[in-house]
């Protein structure tokens, strides 16, 4: 029985291990100083900027910002997932892995039976496509669309045929396994107890994770039904909000992605393909979200948004326009397309071919390009009020993006545009991202809960793709958890955490994350501490503080600069507080006594606070 791996068997491994030892067998090291330095083997490079240190056990790249321990590096370098990943370096170590058991159910277990049944239902649907009876009019659709036999097997087409229990009989023979197919999301059930196909008289689009795995399906309709596209439902393997149709195709097709075709439609992709255009992903009947890039984003550095040119496709842009500035790292690059009307990708390169549709791509619309188009749209840059406008509607925006400077070039556009000089630009720029009063940007909603970050055991990740790395601005924030990284004893100084919380942020969570892991168990080493938030968005924030590495040089410097970070943080958001208490009671004005002398003792504490 195989239960989830201890914490504590983690850390012990990443003790036994020593990371230079484990990359020097891959990448040729040379030692540098107290560090190891050699070529990035996760991007292409001449002279070095890979850094391995001894001392604590990480590793991290000033040129693509790849950065983490011995385990994320195996995962990332040879393509595994965590548990492989941990097997690799146990057989490395010669430990056995314990298993813990008793602890509610291993998710792996509850997941491998849903694979297999979902892989089973993939076979049974193309074999209706050969074979059916009916399966005919599949056909012919299929042909009519321009698809090969060789194709659609690539994409592992197959046919639902109608009838309300062809799959139910083929499949769910005994109690179990109807259950099992209830659960995978291929059988509903009435209110009676009773069971009925989900997908009939459908052409049958499997989706695959990343390994190659089947964990849903898209029906398109041959009939009259409705919709025109069903979906598998939310089931413990399938979260469309995270997955990508296409995508495992694609990188199976071209070893090196250079670039990622976000389309709208299961036959835009597989049209796409036929043509010789094999890096097309669509998304599964939502709108794109910041899950979708994050992943396309580790797989290559420029992806192009096609979309139709109506107003819905506009509408579509728009949002993927939004989600897409928080993760515009310098070195990535967003385009838009838009078609004319009539025309979809499917239609489009059946008619004019993989050319004229790779020119288009070629001459996308950049995203600064369609930003300032699309705010710009029905405003008068003539007069001061329609500049004023644009400013409003653009600095949130390119306030989302990371530091750097592709944010820096937008800020100089804005600039331009409205009339203002770069530096008054970019101070309102900081004053929209800290100021209380300004409206955080919209966020994704949450992905399926995780574990706690100590007792966290990934089951995949990406291999990372390289992204530009510039250096990134020490706020408070950020010095708090470099110098609390490479120093995890700093955790002991910190204090009352709870004036300590920050505005939403992944920064500002993975601080209060990391004390209180770090006060709970003082001696875990930075190797441990990355490991404990690896396959989240957090471990990216981690990994990118690597850089300041500095910090290592004087202990004592470093527990002055961590305390006084923790001070300006408690600083400010007392600051808040006093603002957002001020706020609220408004001006003097038609208001009691004791509310007058309240609101002039918070004026007075905010002055001096800020003297």
């Amino acid at each position: 029985m195989r239960g989830r791996i201890p914490q504590s068997f983690i850390d012990n491994l990443l003790d036994r291990v020593d990371i230079v030892d484990l990359i020097d067998a891959r990448v040729a090291l040379k030692r540098a100083g107290r560090n190891y330095k050699g070529l990035c083997p996760f991007h292409q490079e001449k002279t070095a900027s890979f850094t391995v240190n001894g001392d604590k056990q990480f590793y991290y790249c000033f040129g693509c910002g790849a950065g983490g321990n011995a385990i994320s590096f195996l995962m990332d370098y040879e393509r595994l997932d965590f548990p492989t990943a941990i097997e690799s370096l146990a057989r490395h170590a010669g430990l056995e892995i314990p298993r813990v058991q008793g602890e509610g159910p291993d998710p792996r277990r509850e997941q491998e039976p849903l694979f297999d049944v979902l892989q089973r239902c993939s076979s049974w649907y193309q074999r209706q496509l050969r074979a059916h009876a009916d399966a005919g009019n599949a056909v012919a659709y299929l042909k009519q669309r321009g698809l090969t036999g060789v194709i659609a097997k690539r994409f592992g087409i197959g046919f639902a045929p109608a009838g309300w229990d062809n799959l139910l009989q083929a499949a769910g023979g005994t109690a179990a396994e109807r259950e099992l197919l209830i659960k995978a999301g291929m059988l509903v059930t009435r209110d009676n107890g009773q069971c009925y196909d989900r997908f009939r008289e459908r052409i049958m689009f499997p989706i695959r994770d990343a390994r190659g795995r089947v964990i849903g399906f898209g029906g398109r309709v041959l009939g009259d039904d409705t919709p025109k596209y069903l979906n598998s439902p939310e089931t413990p393997v399938f979260n469309k909000g995270r997955e990508l149709y296409g995508l495992y195709e694609a990188r199976q097709a071209r070893r090196q992605l250079n670039q990622l075709v976000v389309v709208e439609g299961y036959m835009d992709v597989v049209a796409l393909a036929q043509h010789g255009i094999d890096y097309a992903v669509a998304t599964l009947g939502t709108a794109v979200s910041r899950a979708h890039l994050e992943r396309v984003f580790r797989c290559c550095a420029r992806v192009t948004f096609c979309f139709d040119g109506d107003r819905a496709g506009r509408s579509a842009a728009a949002r993927a326009l939004e989600v897409t500035m928080g993760l515009m790292a310098d070195g990535r690059q967003a385009n838009f397309l838009f078609l004319d009307e009539g025309e979809d990708p499917d239609s489009l390169v059946r008619k004019a071919g993989r050319e004229h549709f790779e020119a288009l791509l070629a001459g996308g619309q950049p995203i600064a390009d369609f930003l300032f188009e699309e705010l710009s749209r029905g405003i008068d840059l003539g007069s001061f009020d329609g500049r004023a406008r644009l400013s409003k509607l653009a600095l949130p925006l390119i306030g989302q993006a990371p530091e750097g400077v592709f944010r820096q070039l937008l800020l100089q556009e804005l600039s331009r545009r409205t009339g203002l000089d770069h530096g008054t630009m970019t101070q309102l720029a900081r004053q929209q991202t800290t100021s209380p009063a300004a409206a955080p940007p919209q966020r994704e909603p949450p992905a399926p809960a995780q574990p706690p970050p100590a007792a966290q055991n990934p089951t995949e990740r990406p291999r990372h793709r390289p992204r530009q790395a510039s250096r990134i601005e020490k706020t408070p924030l950020r010095a708090a958890l470099a110098n609390l990284l490479f120093h995890p004893r700093l955790a002991a100084l910190a204090g009352d955490l709870s004036a300590l919380q920050q505005p939403e942020t992944l920064e500002g969570e993975l601080l209060l994350e990391m004390l209180e892991l770090l006060q709970r168990e003082p001696d875990t080493p930075t190797a441990s501490l990355l490991g404990s938030w690896l396959n989240t968005e957090k471990h990216e924030c981690a990994a990118r503080l690597l850089g300041f590495e500095d910090l290592l040089e004087d202990e004592q410097k470093s527990q002055r600069e961590f305390l006084d970070a923790l001070e300006r943080l408690r600083k400010e958001r007392h600051r808040r507080r006093l603002e957002g208490e001020l706020a609220a009671l408004g001006g003097l004005p038609h208001r009691s006594e004791e509310q007058k002398a309240r609101y002039l003792q918070l004026l007075m504490e905010l002055r001096a606070g800020l003297s």
